[in-house]
């Protein structure tokens, strides 16, 4: 029996997506929570807490897109198509923000509050961008003859605007239980002010999508509801309630980390819903993997090297993670 090559290429972008959530979405939270703090020091210690590691953890965008290049052409054109602008917006974000990371720390005193304004500003358009190109996803694209046949606003929607709301809101959480693990006294008292609501506006809107997505979607709702299915999904919405349990528990007994650890599960759970409502089809609502894929020729050459470069990364990723490790204090910092 041979290699289903299109499911292997997808296993490896859902990965590469997943890793890029959790890694580069606690550094973009932050990012957004730099709004809500505003004495310098401590503005300084969010900051240092991903310096070491945030340049590295956007390597798993660039491998996510360059796979859905090389291994679902199809995809990768319709999907760039119809949502340039979104997509535009947030690469232009996430270079702005990059640019304002590296500036804020070796600006003049007058200088600093306008590169803290542009690093809190990338961040949260380039988050909103990314929820909305969850939510356009979900609408799905109309195709004909293999070309995009909608138009360039077909995913200015209210239900893709919510989504990328709800992605905020999202990393913002991940972000102020990431500070919960990494820091002390003061700020970290702060985090877990914040973190309780935070996590039940997540929650509510949760709810919102949960009920909004099948009653506008029926071959979502079908997927969802019809027996067998709605006995081996329960357990996504069961994890969810019991994640953010633990979570709520955690920060009312000041845990340093099962916030952080349960908000990732909660990411988990809500992009396996994604994956649920969605599968197989890569160009909702229904262009499967097989049929966007590219040859078995290129995918298989390509998965060579994948398989050589995706344990370097991970090795790479996990080493500088030990190794920036602890607790950041005042004062201290990586630069």
């Amino acid at each position: 029996m041979g290699i289903d090559l299109p499911l292997m290429w997808f296993i490896i972008i859902v990965f590469a997506t997943l890793m890029y959530i959790v890694m580069d979405g606690f550094d973009l939270g932050i990012g957004m929570l730099l709004a809500l703090i505003k004495d310098p020091e401590e503005r300084d210690m969010m900051v240092n807490t991903v310096a070491p590691v945030w340049d590295g953890n956007e390597t798993w965008m660039v491998l996510g897109g360059a796979a859905l290049f090389g291994a679902f052409p199809l995809a990768y054109a319709v999907i760039i198509d119809a949502l340039t602008i979104p997509l535009t917006l947030m690469l232009v974000a996430l270079i702005f923000r990059g640019v304002a990371f590296e500036f804020r720390s070796q600006a003049t005193l007058s200088h600093r509050p306008f590169w803290n304004k542009s690093f809190i500003l990338g961040s949260l358009i380039s988050t909103f961008c990314q929820g909305v190109v969850v939510g356009a996803f979900i609408n799905g694209f109309p195709v004909v003859d293999r070309t995009f046949a909608g138009s360039a606003f077909d995913w200015l929607t209210p239900f893709s605007l919510f989504c990328g709301v709800g992605l905020v809101i999202a990393y913002s959480l991940l972000g102020c239980t990431w500070l919960i693990m990494k820091t002390e006294r003061r700020l970290q008292q702060h985090m877990y002010q914040i973190a309780k609501p935070l996590l039940l506006t997540l929650l509510l809107i949760i709810v919102i999508i949960s009920i909004w997505t099948p009653l506008s979607y029926p071959a979502i709702a079908q997927r969802w509801f019809s027996l067998p299915n709605l006995i081996y999904f329960l357990p996504v919405p069961i994890l969810v309630l019991l994640s953010a349990g633990i979570i709520l528990r955690g920060i009312k007994r000041g845990s340093h980390y099962s916030p952080f650890v349960m908000t990732l599960m909660l990411m988990f759970l809500g992009f396996s819903g994604l994956g649920i409502s969605i599968w197989p089809n890569i160009i909702p609502p229904n262009i499967d993997i097989w049929a966007a894929s590219a040859p078995p020729q290129s995918q298989g050459f390509m998965l060579v090297g994948a398989l050589l470069i995706i344990p370097v990364i991970l090795t790479y990723t996990a080493w500088s993670y030990y190794v920036f490790r602890g607790k950041v204090t005042p004062g201290q910092g990586y630069h």
